[in-house]
């Protein structure tokens, strides 16, 4: 006996009606209390925007890291265009700098000078100081364009050519090396200029302050070309 497909095929479209409005009903399964992070992470945070952004002080207007503090850990550019005194003299002792601020060390760069030596500013600046301290004559530049305190040479024992509030610039004479009792110096036992760096109350490295042809050479100089005339 042959039984027709009709009957089946309008079972199966009965049932089919009749299940799909309740599967489409029905409330979703609830998710995993632990999912994965990597499916978490962006949820109402596209790209973990919301960790930078969501950081305290990070917002539009906030002060940036540091904002209105010394910036004393910057670091000294190589401004620098003269010894300050010679052409190459001498380093009769480096920079030490101490382990703590009290702590014993050198706060400077000696370098060999005779008394009456001409003292020249390494860069341009402005005179902040140029008086007696403790019975030596110091002269203080603050340089221009060193940032925020501006970095500050002293050069010590001198007798000062200049005043304060004077601009000066790179090369100028600012002084003459003075004579000094080896035995009464804090510095040389022989004759010296003591030329110190500082930013604030942080003492840094003068040498530093030059760049590297300065300190290995001295200033650039003009060759004669061989087969032309040395101009008068």
């Amino acid at each position: 006996m042959r039984v027709s497909r009709f009957p089946r095929a309008w079972a199966r479209l009965i049932v089919l009606l009749i299940l799909t409005p309740t599967t489409l009903l029905s409330p979703p399964p609830s998710l995993p209390a632990a999912l994965p992070p990597l499916l978490t992470a962006g949820a109402g945070n596209p790209a973990g925007a919301g960790d930078a952004a969501g950081a305290p002080g990070a917002g539009a207007g906030a002060p940036a890291p540091g904002a209105g503090a010394p910036d004393v850990d910057a670091g000294v550019p190589a401004v620098g265009r003269v010894w300050p005194v010679g052409v190459r003299p001498r380093v009769l002792r480096g920079w030490e700098p101490p382990e703590t601020v009290y702590g014993r060390g050198h706060r400077g760069v000696d370098l060999a000078a005779a008394p009456g030596t001409p003292v020249r500013a390494v860069a341009a600046g402005r005179v902040s100081f140029a008086a007696q301290v403790a019975g030596r004559g110091v002269v203080s530049v603050e340089l221009s364009g060193t940032g925020t305190p501006p970095l500050r040479t002293t050069y010590e024992p001198v007798v000062p050519s200049v005043e304060k509030g004077a601009e000066v610039a790179p090369g100028e004479v600012i002084g003459a090396v003075a004579a000094a009792d080896p035995a009464r110096s804090p510095h040389c036992a022989a004759p010296c200029l003591h030329w110190g760096l500082l930013r604030a109350d942080v003492y840094l490295d003068p040498l530093a302050l030059l760049p590297p042809w300065l300190l290995r050479n001295g200033p650039p100089r003009l060759l004669p070309v061989l087969g032309l005339p040395v101009p008068e």
